[in-house]
């Protein structure tokens, strides 16, 4: 088993008696759902149904404190503070980040030999192992308890890209994606059974009617990686973008009907005067509605 401290992911903490109402009615996840030990995928979004930031959530036991901590990007910590605070009013909660003070490592690639009080799975992916909120002074003496090898954080990029579970600001641009073209859809990052949450209308719509056409997808590289942001090109016509890369394998943003016209045409995908293929050629396949009976 391996294990990471995440230097760029940092913890928001929203506490108080109205704290999971107030969250459920602005996020994508069931909030309802959550308890110690449990964590989910979601997202805040604009009005328009683009992400503002996604994250993994866990509610902390009382021992803790109680209250629901959020793992997000660290960069984006304090821009998320701030519209959670926007949308209180007059919600009895509090809102903190905490990244100074809590971290995240991730550990993956077996069970945990013990369980730390705010550990708990990844719920996009079993393969991603889980994630574990800690002081980043902690990360050896935790690494111990859970039988884990404390290895660089380059690792866990490698096997996150290797699943092909996008990543915010490399493989998609905040505030310009919506979580359909991100897969959380496909990683369990929204409920579409729960009440209303900010830009539910779009998020809803866009699953009822079946109109994704831009996806985050797997590719394989046939030598060096192309620069992230690289143009993908289909011949000569722009399909989507690469993201992440690493060992041989990276996450493009692409338009799924463009790339599929392209391998029925047996044309290449490049970027940057480089070879790529798809990892998996049929989810650019768009199934056919079946007809009303």
């Amino acid at each position: 088993m391996k294990s990471a401290f995440l230097p760029d992911r940092g913890v928001v903490k929203v506490a108080g008696e109205d704290a999971r109402n107030f969250l459920n009615g602005l996020v994508t996840t069931d909030v309802d759902r959550l308890k110690p030990g449990l964590g989910r995928f979601g997202a805040l979004l604009t009005p328009q149904g683009k992400i503002i930031v996604d994250f993994l959530i866990t509610e902390a036991p009382a021992g803790h404190g109680g209250g629901f901590l959020i793992d997000c990007p660290k960069a984006l910590a304090d821009n998320l503070a701030t519209k959670l605070k926007f949308y209180k009013l007059r919600a009895k909660v509090t809102v903190e980040n905490l990244s100074d003070d809590l971290g995240v490592l991730a550990a993956w690639g077996g069970p945990l030999a013990t369980q730390p009080d705010l550990a708990f799975a990844d719920p996009r992916n079993g393969e991603l192992g889980y994630r574990i909120l800690i002081p980043e002074d902690l990360k050896q003496k935790l690494s111990d308890l859970i039988g884990a090898g404390l290895v660089d954080a380059a690792e866990y990029e490698a096997h996150r890209i290797a699943l092909g579970v996008p990543r915010g600001g490399l493989d998609f641009m905040y505030s310009d994606a919506f979580p359909h073209e991100t897969n959380m859809d496909r990683l369990a990052g929204v409920d579409f059974d729960k009440g209303c949450y900010v830009g539910q209308e779009v998020v809803s719509r866009m699953q009822h009617r079946g109109t994704a056409r831009t996806r985050s997808v797997k590719v394989l590289l046939d030598g060096p990686s192309p620069e992230i942001g690289a143009t993908i090109l289909a011949g000569d016509k722009p399909v989507g973008t690469i993201g992440s890369t690493a060992d041989g394998k990276g996450i493009a943003l692409v338009r799924i009907d463009r790339v599929a016209d392209a391998l029925d045409a047996g044309q290449p995908l490049t970027a940057g005067g480089l070879t790529l293929k798809l990892a998996e050629p049929d989810v650019v396949r768009i199934p056919a509605k079946q007809p009303s009976a």
